[in-house]
């Protein structure tokens, strides 16, 4: 059987009362839409050793396609090697490795759903336990399947969750689109506080629907996006692909030092997206 198939079990999430959104950095100013998407359309629970499911995911191989380090800077080169990226113990592990390789002195890897599934609207969530250390980005994020056609930020971009290693209590979620884009991004991060990203697992979801994208840490709603939060165009009405990576230095977490201890590995569980 693929591994990712449909499945008809439902899984239930709260609604968050508005007290609740307070508590969690929202503001009473803030009019928040949330929904309840529970009918679980497609998931990938890894549960086959190997390689990650080919009818669904790509590899992104190498340093960008200017290689320039994916646009951001970042150190490593992304391989299809088992030694960086395999299914096994029931779980997906991407692992950031210090070796010289292709003229990188890192290597990890990144893979898509691009040209396989793209979805618009829905929650996209996945349980994932980080990695930790200075110089250590993991992210799980959605792209615009129009990259193609518009480029980047054109397309839009979804950050569903980013983390730098150096912060393992903190996370964000942002997007990224026309006129708010690299640093000029739209987003927020919330901080456990009592919890780490690297020592628990974790779920890291949105729920989007037609203006508005609303970012979710576990059954806590931190953030919401609309419309009138972006100053330049909405580009978040269509079909979007998956992205999973954890990438090695780059702009956002700067580069790794003497304390980063390597190998480094983010641990998936599974993958769900719901209607």
């Amino acid at each position: 059987m693929n591994q990712f198939k449909i499945n008809k079990r439902v899984f239930k999430y709260f609604i968050l009362s508005i007290s609740f959104f307070t508590l969690f950095s929202c503001s009473n100013d803030d009019t928040q839409t949330v929904t309840n998407l529970n009918q679980l359309i497609i998931q990938d629970e890894f549960n086959v050793d190997g390689a990650p499911d080919s009818t669904l995911w790509n590899y992104d191989i190498g340093k960008g396609p200017g290689n320039d380090g994916w646009g951001n800077q970042e150190l490593q080169y992304y391989t299809d090697r088992p030694e960086n990226i395999i299914v096994e113990d029931g779980m997906l592990k991407i692992t950031a490795i210090q070796e010289s390789f292709e003229g990188s002195a890192y290597t990890s890897s990144r893979i898509t759903t691009k040209g396989k599934y793209e979805q618009k609207y829905g929650r996209f969530e996945a349980r994932m336990q980080l990695p930790w250390g200075q110089g250590m980005w993991p992210a799980f994020w959605l792209l615009g399947s129009n990259i193609d056609e518009v480029s980047w930020p054109n397309c839009g971009e979804i950050d569903i969750m980013e983390n730098r290693g150096q912060e393992p209590t903190i996370i964000s979620g942002a997007l990224h689109g026309p006129g708010h884009s690299g640093s000029n991004f739209i987003g927020k991060n919330y901080d456990l506080v009592t919890d780490r990203v690297d020592t628990s697992f974790h779920i890291y979801g949105i729920e989007w629907g037609e203006g508005y994208v609303n970012f979710y840490i576990d059954d806590v709603l931190y953030n919401q996006i609309t419309p009138a939060d972006v100053p330049g165009e909405w580009v978040f009405d269509q079909p979007f692909y998956i992205i999973m990576n954890v990438a090695v230095g780059g702009n956002f977490v700067g580069s790794p030092n003497a304390d980063t201890v390597f190998p480094q590995t983010m641990l998936i569980d599974y993958v769900r997206v719901y209607q």
